[in-house]
């Protein structure tokens, strides 16, 4: 099993800056892609970002140019900096890892955007 907790949501006003962190931990010695997702209501859930044990990164393209993935393998750590933040930016972001892509999801953390 593997445990994701995602931090760093909240209430931010349009052009701010947040910054998400995800601890994994469990059964990791598998967990080659880390990532994040986003959902709204109504929704599906959609790729954000993700990044894998080497340093190979995947974005979104509404997201290129203002998000950035990290990650930190000896802390079992990954990470979305969020800047110039937009309205349509807000929802859910969930904390994602498996071996090829998002197999394991958190619970969860709310961003919230105000124009």
């Amino acid at each position: 099993q593997v445990q994701l907790a995602e931090s760093g949501g909240g209430l931010v006003q349009a052009g701010e800056s947040l910054r998400l962190a995800c601890a994994a931990s469990g059964d990791i010695f598998n967990l080659n892609v880390l990532g994040w997702y986003r959902q709204t209501p109504g929704t599906e859930r959609d790729m954000v970002a993700q990044i894998t044990t080497g340093g190979t990164t995947n974005y979104a393209d509404f997201v290129k140019g203002r998000f950035t993935i990290s990650r930190d393998n000896a802390k079992n750590m990954v990470y979305l900096q969020m800047n110039n933040l937009k309205p349509e930016d807000t929802a859910v972001y969930y904390c994602t890892a498996g071996p090829l892509g998002a197999f394991y999801f958190g619970q969860g953390t709310q961003v919230t955007v105000s124009s």
